[in-house]
């Protein structure tokens, strides 16, 4: 399954691992994923979405379906 989270779209950067010698060599940066399960009350039902660590945060703020309600109007909800 692919690295990207199902609300925000993050997905891994790529960047340099850099050496004392300042030597580059290519290294990827992942978004911090977790799968977690989400009970959705107008559908009555769960859902398990794998999602950032920060979104997680941001749903313990503004409530489940605000987030998903976002993210389906900006385009990168993935369900």
């Amino acid at each position: 399954m692919a690295r990207v989270c199902q609300i925000t779209g993050k997905r891994p950067r790529v960047g340099n691992n850099v050496s004392h010698a300042n030597n580059k060599t290519k290294r990827k940066f992942y978004p911090n994923l977790q799968k977690k399960r989400f009970y959705i009350e107008e559908e009555d039902r769960w859902v398990t979405l794998k999602v950032s660590a920060s979104v997680l945060r941001t749903i313990n703020k503004n409530g489940l379906s605000n987030v998903l309600k976002k993210a389906k109007a900006k385009g990168t909800l993935v369900i």
